[in-house]
């Protein structure tokens, strides 16, 4: 995963590969679109590198050039769209994220580590307006969800050494975990409880708890939740009433991992 220790290059190693998708990577909310020099700037790659990987890209269709600005293309979806049909993520995942939501008319959601985030790769929203909005795709910081504080809690210890190491621990709300200290003793609660609640740490007015979903072998390799307006329910409310269908729910996925070992392999980082 991102941010992780990464094994040494060899041989068969693409740099240039490595490049492009850094460029296809720079594009996101903050940057829609870009001139040459921002690009370079934002990937770290010198202007002549960066103008050759963007050309490739307009090429092949997934960059668009207006003036002097890139932006991508919907091209670009046909990536994700490729991991959830390959993987069959409607058929395992999503029924019982459907389940949670229609029993408690909540978001639910599933997440992967990727570095120092979490990433989507099912969410089931509810028809009440939240001001946190995710989708398939969306990252967040590790440090501000309950997704990423009950999965960080459940990894190897190098995995978590290299995330204190590294993690820069922002802060969102007044709420949010910003000291190590603080962090870890939130690590050692999920540990001991088996999950993590979040009050207004990524937003204001956004509650949310979360558990681990465990492979064949006990390794965390996701976490899923429910999440809510804090107008709705009160942050022990949730976890009292929640946790019992999140554990069920999580117990059913890993139990569908088995039936679908191709995506249990995705999902594992180690």
């Amino acid at each position: 995963m991102d941010g992780a220790p990464k094994p040494e290059k060899d041989s068969e190693y693409l740099s240039t590969l490595e490049r492009g998708l850094k460029v296809l990577r720079a594009f996101d909310a903050t940057h829609p679109e870009m001139q040459l020099s921002e690009v370079a700037q934002v990937t770290g790659l010198s202007p002549a590198v960066a103008r050759r990987c963007l050309n490739t890209l307009v090429q092949l269709g997934y960059v668009a050039q207006f003036g002097r600005k890139f932006l991508l293309r919907p091209e670009v979806l046909s990536f994700g769209t490729a991991y959830l049909s390959s993987m069959n993520v409607d058929q395992v995942i999503l029924p019982p994220l459907q389940k949670l939501r229609d029993d408690t008319g909540d978001s639910a959601s599933m997440a992967v580590l990727s570095g120092s985030d979490i990433l989507y790769v099912a969410h089931v929203s509810t028809n009440r307006r939240i001001r946190l909005g995710a989708t398939v795709g969306t990252r967040f910081p590790v440090h501000a969800t309950s997704l990423g504080k009950v999965l960080l809690a459940f990894q190897p210890a190098q995995v978590i050494a290299h995330y204190m190491a590294s993690a820069s621990l922002q802060r969102f709300t007044e709420r949010t975990v910003i000291s190590a200290d603080a962090l870890e003793q939130r690590l050692q609660g999920a540990r001991e409880t088996g999950y993590d609640s979040a009050l207004d740490e990524l937003d204001y007015g956004i509650v949310s708890v979360a558990v681990p979903v465990f492979d064949a072998a006990r390794n965390a390799i996701a976490s899923i939740n429910c999440s809510t307006s804090t107008t709705r329910i009160s942050q022990d409310e949730l976890v009292r009433t929640r946790l019992p269908m999140l554990r069920e729910a999580s117990a059913e996925i890993g139990s569908a991992l088995q039936r679908w070992p191709t995506l249990m392999h995705s999902l594992q980082t180690h």
